[in-house]
């Protein structure tokens, strides 16, 4: 039904709807949990922590949202640079990986 549904709405476009939909309605996945545990633990200071499986669920790429003072101060670079080393061992396995960071707004 899923399927019908997007081929309606979106003709060719259905296979991408599809895949956004069974992950709307799929549970959070082993990789995001353990990912968002590696990501807390190393930044302590961090006010929100999002990590979404962007590959339906399969674990191939992953995107990020991290917002933490522990950014401040550091170029866009520099704070990626930190959120890949603290995901190294995570990243080896992965297609790829798309990283948000930010400072906390006061």
């Amino acid at each position: 039904m899923m399927k019908a549904l997007s081929r309606f709405l979106l003709g060719n476009d259905s296979i991408l709807v599809t895949k956004y939909v069974q992950r709307f309605l799929s549970s959070v996945t082993d990789g995001e949990v353990r990912m968002t545990r590696i990501l807390k633990e190393r930044f302590p200071q961090a006010t929100s922590v999002k990590v979404v499986d962007i590959s339906g669920g399969c674990g191939a790429m992953y995107e990020v949202h991290i917002e933490s003072e522990e950014f401040k101060g550091k170029r866009t670079v520099q704070q990626h640079q930190l959120v890949n080393q603290a995901l190294k061992e995570e990243i080896q396995g992965m297609h790829g990986l798309r990283i948000f960071t930010d400072i906390p707004k006061k």
